[in-house]
């Protein structure tokens, strides 16, 4: 179990790009003060813990119902993973860019900060598939404590935005940013070759 538990704490944080999510924290929360930031960073953490538990525990009832493989969905969501890894290699994303167009008075942690920022659609494959995988209930707790705890150190890493990117300045959070996104290209190759393994056999 606490393999387990340290295993997806891991990969989870990569998952959710934190690194990715700093920038684009600092971005849409510019004009912000100290207070506003953190009740953001809180209020964004707690959203995404939401979201990926639902998707976790109850995502697997799509498989049953669209009739889709759980191999099937490994290869899609390997995909678009990679794509992900791809962008974020390459400096750019999916979404509106850096550039914040948001009205002081709208509440951005849900929308765009939680989704689609840090929970994006490859990290909403991964966690459809961690769930479909199963497994007795101890072992999905486990897994459910390594989201959380993953997502609680994005949340430190939002409440210390300022501080970081002080210490590694722009340059060095797109730096961190590529090396996340080579560690999502090989999740997402992983996730691909395990898909298409299962289906050969």
């Amino acid at each position: 179990m606490i393999s387990t538990f340290i295993a997806v704490m891991i990969k989870v944080f990569f998952l959710l790009t934190p690194f990715f999510a700093l920038s684009m924290f600092l971005s849409y929360t510019a004009d912000y003060d100290k207070k506003r930031k953190r009740k953001t960073a809180v209020k964004t953490s707690f959203a995404v813990i939401i979201i990926t538990l639902l998707i976790y525990w109850f995502g697997e009832y799509l498989f049953k119902v669209l009739g889709i493989t759980i191999d099937a969905f490994r290869i899609g969501a390997g995909l678009v993973l990679m794509l992900t890894a791809i962008s974020l290699v390459n400096g750019s994303t999916g979404n509106s860019g850096t550039k914040k167009v948001i009205d002081d008075a709208q509440d951005i942690t849900v929308v765009p900060l939680a989704l689609p920022t840090i929970v994006g659609p490859g990290t909403i494959g991964a966690m459809l598939v961690m769930g479909a995988e199963g497994g007795e209930f101890v072992m999905r707790m486990a897994v459910s404590l390594g989201i959380i705890s993953a997502i609680a150190l994005l949340c430190v890493v939002l409440l210390l935005a300022e501080q970081l990117e002080r210490i590694l300045k722009r340059n060095g959070i797109q730096i961190l940013s590529k090396v996340t996104g080579l560690m999502l290209a090989a999740l997402a190759a992983q996730c691909i070759f395990d898909g298409i393994k299962n289906f050969l056999k």
